[in-house]
């Protein structure tokens, strides 16, 4: 496993924390999101919501104004369902798909290298969730479950850190921008401590 920095939280906190969506990009990723297939506005958010992970869950007085300008410039066209409306890609956003497809790839994969790191996170903090399960992926997945479930049955002087730190963690949150930044540079400089088995410079014998 590589140090957080440069990796998902990184990544997360320049996503999500530290800077979030400006509105071209968002709309450009619901148009994405609304060509695999039509969907409500609630639906949009939970959609953005799993694929990172939960990290990433937009208000919907972020999702509902960029679906409107969607439909006002004739990128998304509404189907009234009673009260609520589903949204449809149209042939123009479609082309504006094609023309930013590049950039969507890239964002949707952050947000899967994401909800991969916050998935990890969670097995790490919390070891008393189920683990392993779900039988997909072939050998390497088995053998990551196999490693899940003895990284969960630890019960040394580590798991009682790992709980103190969940708890710790818990009590701060929600938490404020500074505070996250603090907080996860605490977190990179232990998980560093950890990789590099003690030694604070990684280039000493």
């Amino acid at each position: 496993m590589r140090g957080f920095r440069g990796g998902f939280v990184g990544e997360a906190m320049r996503m999500g924390m530290g800077r979030r969506f400006s509105a071209g990009e968002l709309q450009t990723i619901l148009l994405a999101l609304l060509e695999e297939r039509p969907s409500h506005g609630y639906e949009l958010i939970k959609t953005l919501e799993e694929r990172s992970g939960g990290f990433y869950v937009p208000s919907p007085g972020v999702i509902y104004p960029a679906l409107t300008y969607l439909e006002e410039t004739g990128l998304a066209e509404v189907e009234n369902e009673g009260t609520k409306k589903l949204y449809k890609i149209t042939e123009a956003g479609r082309r504006k798909v094609e023309e930013n497809r590049d950039m969507i790839d890239q964002t949707l994969a952050k947000l899967e290298r994401i909800a991969e790191g916050m998935a990890f996170v969670n097995r790490m903090f919390d070891p008393d969730q189920p683990q392993g399960g779900g039988g997909r992926g072939g050998h390497g997945h088995r053998r990551r479950d196999h490693e899940d479930d003895e990284f969960g049955r630890d019960h040394s002087n580590v798991h009682a850190a790992r709980q103190l730190l969940r708890s710790a963690l818990r009590m701060r949150h929600p938490w404020s921008t500074s505070e996250a930044a603090r907080i996860s540079a605490i977190l990179e400089r232990a998980a560093m401590e950890i990789l590099q088995g003690g030694k604070t410079d990684p280039h000493q014998d």
